[in-house]
């Protein structure tokens, strides 16, 4: 590549900025613009480029080189943004106009009794609030996911010991072992990175499957809520003043939270987190083992080998997650012996919530 002179290196970038505001104002879709990120501003883009030219010049000049490749990059950085912002409301804002049903309509039959929502569903949606309501998203995934999204992005290789705690619904459906019913709700947190800029503050509610046994605290298919944040600056202390929040607007102020060390692939370091037992209020009883704690959930800061699989640079944005089961939950905190009872339908039970 033949080296260029501070002159050349001004008149290409002028160029360069012309080609991508020029390119900002005819995309007509995300896609196109993250390409267009990947082309100009990316570690491979244009701007690299002609980064990699300085050292053939002058200090002197290589210095006012530099400084006008960094005020460009700079602006197009803050443009993009700006467009992939308002791309991305836009987006949302037609999917939403598609989904909106209208229900103003109702007809009044005094002798029909209406039905009640299960109490998971009544939990997951109080649980969307709360979280909605500390500045969170709720994000969507599928219920069938491949090896890598359940797996190997979280930093489960195959044959990790983890896998095998799992007890995973494998499908016949490609190369054996290849794909499989989620068997958390982690996956969503890895198509959000994948799709998604930072920063990001979102919970993944959704249903999972694991080859459990039911009994009164475990069934086949059941609930889960995770959270991601990913951001510059995040620390533990977020997370413990995160799970702290979350667990006095859902059990009340007289309900405390703690963390103790515990072991997941995906964080590092990782906790489990706990509540005081809402049965005896931290006094002690058979249902906390007279310990006066109940394990509700796991949370860690994000491993960096996830940060590598999703393509974010570690040096740059850290976060954590968590994650609990919704049916635990509701379970704890409605006192119900047999988890069992939550999938059977019963109007006498539901009615009593």
């Amino acid at each position: 590549m033949s080296q260029l002179s501070l002159q050349e290196i001004i008149d290409k970038l002028d160029e360069l900025k012309r080609y991508f505001h020029a390119s900002l104002e005819n995309m007509s879709d995300l896609e196109n613009l993250k390409e267009l990120d990947s082309q100009v501003l990316s570690k491979k883009g244009s701007i690299a480029s002609l980064n990699r030219q300085l050292g053939s010049l002058e200090p002197e000049l290589r210095q006012l080189a530099g400084a006008a490749i960094n005020q460009a990059r700079a602006e197009m950085k803050s443009d993009f943004d700006d467009a992939f912002n308002k791309m991305l409301s836009e987006s949302r804002s037609r999917q939403l106009e598609l989904e909106r049903l209208d229900l103003s309509e109702i007809v009044a039959d005094f002798s029909f009794r209406a039905g009640r929502a299960n109490l998971i569903t009544r939990t997951r949606e109080e649980l969307e609030d709360i979280f909605i309501g500390m500045g969170f998203t709720v994000e969507e995934g599928p219920e069938v996911e491949s090896d890598w999204y359940n797996f190997e992005a979280l930093n489960m290789p195959p044959y990790h010991p983890a896998r095998a705690g799992q007890d995973s619904f494998y499908l016949k459906h490609g190369d054996p072992e290849s794909m499989l019913l989620r068997t958390q709700t982690s996956p969503v947190q890895i198509r959000v990175m994948t799709t998604q800029r930072p920063p990001i503050y979102a919970v993944m509610p959704g249903r999972v499957f694991r080859r459990d046994t039911a009994d009164a605290r475990h069934t086949p298919a059941f609930h889960q809520i995770e959270g991601l944040v990913v951001d510059k600056g995040i620390t533990f202390a977020n997370l413990a003043g995160t799970i702290e929040t979350f667990t006095k607007a859902i059990f009340g102020t007289n309900i405390v939270s703690r963390l103790r060390p515990g072991f997941f692939p995906f964080t590092e370091p990782s906790a489990e987190f706990e509540i005081t037992c809402v049965i005896c209020e931290g006094a002690g009883c058979r249902t906390c083992s007279n310990t006066g704690w109940i394990e509700l959930g796991g949370c860690g800061m994000i491993d960096p080998n996830v940060f590598e699989a999703v393509g974010l640079d570690a040096e740059t944005w850290n976060g954590f997650a968590f994650g609990f089961g919704i049916d635990r939950l509701a379970q704890m905190r409605h006192a119900i012996s047999d988890m069992r009872i939550l999938l059977d339908n019963d109007v006498r039970f539901l009615r009593q919530f």
